[in-house]
């Protein structure tokens, strides 16, 4: 049996690496920025300290901690936007100075701060050394007649062409170390952020049961506006066939003693109105859970539409096994209105769709080469999507300037 090709999945292997990287390189810098933010709050509070042991520094102490909880606050921001789980801030900080002492929110964020001034910092120069040396040695054969003559870069005495060209593959390493260590690093500089700037669990708590309550609302929503949907489909469609059948078969039943011809044409249309309401039936009924999803996986189902939509189409999905049937319903729902929409509205060439799954999350991407400019607030089917991805506690991203691109971001939790 021929072997696949290794080729393609490893440059997507070394193209999801350098995202990685570039991301973690943003975020390092970030915390370089935090970190020397931490730097000041640290030494208002060292002032502060020292002015409460000559006795004149007691009321500077909840200005101090408040100039801390601001700090901290940019870092909260800054994990918020970057990893799975948003970081809460605690309640304020306490106005009463005693209170404002004894705090626990305060006392660790004093020790993120002391941590992250330190460590992180250095965490951060680092990171951005990497790419900054590979860089400097990528580019030296470019600038090396303008050093003295005799010096070196790295240990590296650079006399003439071969030696500075020496010097500039040695940018290999310093890309590879950039590769392997910048993710690790950035990871590692947030750390402490993650365990010592969380909320009290309880603070946790109450903000997840305020997510359920408003996800169970937008549940009951879209459950209400499916009915409505399938109503109107039986009403508008199905049922007014049923009634032009029955109304027909009257006229032939009435016309079959005296015409038999024209009782045989009523009866031809007759059948020809109840195979539309059938098939009318049917389509209702795939609608609310396509049978294709029963009988085969997934990414079959999104096979067919992709087959059956006017924009051409390329599914790219990787599943390692099943989901839940909601998931994997409301995921051909998605898809199959953000087909319509595409084919509607964004004049493209191509569309692409994406399935991935990473832990317990199905994240699902949806891009085209149109127009651009999709707004959900126009009635496009976007806001029925959103709604049915909060609907399972998804999230919901669309990102569509004029011009295009159009992605439409769609994450939904596999553990249903």
């Amino acid at each position: 049996m021929p072997t696949p090709d290794p080729g393609p999945l490893r440059r997507w292997d070394v193209a999801a690496r350098t995202r990685a990287t570039l991301d973690a390189l943003e975020h390092l810098v970030g915390g370089v920025g935090t970190a020397i933010l931490a730097i000041l709050a640290v030494f208002a509070v060292a002032v502060t300290a020292l002015a409460c042991l000559l006795g004149v520094g007691l009321f500077l102490v909840p200005t101090a901690l408040h100039v801390l909880r601001a700090v901290a606050d940019r870092e909260r921001g800054r994990l918020s936007r970057w990893g799975p789980d948003v970081v809460i801030s605690p309640d304020p900080v306490p106005s009463e100075l005693r209170a404002a002492i004894t705090n626990p929110a305060s006392r660790r964020e004093l020790c993120w701060a002391l941590v992250h001034a330190s460590f992180g910092l250095l965490l951060g120069a680092l990171g951005m050394t990497l790419p900054l040396s590979a860089v400097r040695d990528l580019t030296f054969p470019l600038w090396w007649r303008l050093m003295p003559d005799g010096a070196g870069v790295d240990l590296w005495v650079v006399h003439d062409l071969p030696s500075a060209l020496a010097v500039g593959a040695l940018s290999v390493g310093w890309i590879a170390l950039t590769l392997a260590l910048v993710p690790g690093m950035a990871r590692l500089q947030a750390w402490p952020g993650r365990r010592l700037l969380a909320a009290d669990p309880g603070t946790d708590l109450a903000l997840r049961v305020a997510q359920l309550t408003a996800t169970r609302a937008e549940a009951l929503d879209a459950h209400a506006a499916e009915l409505r949907r399938i109503e109107r489909s039986l009403h508008d469609g199905t049922q007014n066939r049923l009634v032009a059948v029955n109304v027909m078969l009257g006229a032939a039943r009435r016309a079959l003693a005296r015409d038999p011809a024209t009782a045989d044409a009523m009866l031809e249309r007759a059948q020809d109105a109840a195979e539309q309401a059938l098939a009318e039936l049917r389509a209702v009924s795939r609608s609310i859970l396509p049978p294709v999803l029963t009988d085969r996986s997934l990414a079959d189902a999104l096979t067919g539409l992709a087959a059956s939509c006017p924009v051409p189409c390329r599914i790219d999905v990787d599943l390692p096994g099943r989901c839940a049937a909601s998931v994997e319903a409301t995921a051909y729902f998605v898809v199959a209105e953000g087909l319509t929409n595409i084919a509607k509205y964004s004049q493209a060439r191509h569309a692409t769709v994406t399935i991935r799954r990473h832990d317990d999350r199905l994240d699902l991407q949806i891009t085209d080469d149109g127009r651009g400019g999709a707004d959900e607030r126009r009635g496009s089917g976007l806001a029925g999507i959103r709604r049915r991805a909060e609907a399972l506690d998804g999230t919901f991203a669309l990102t569509s300037p004029e011009g295009g691109p159009t992605t439409m971001n769609v994450s939904l939790p596999c553990g249903l």
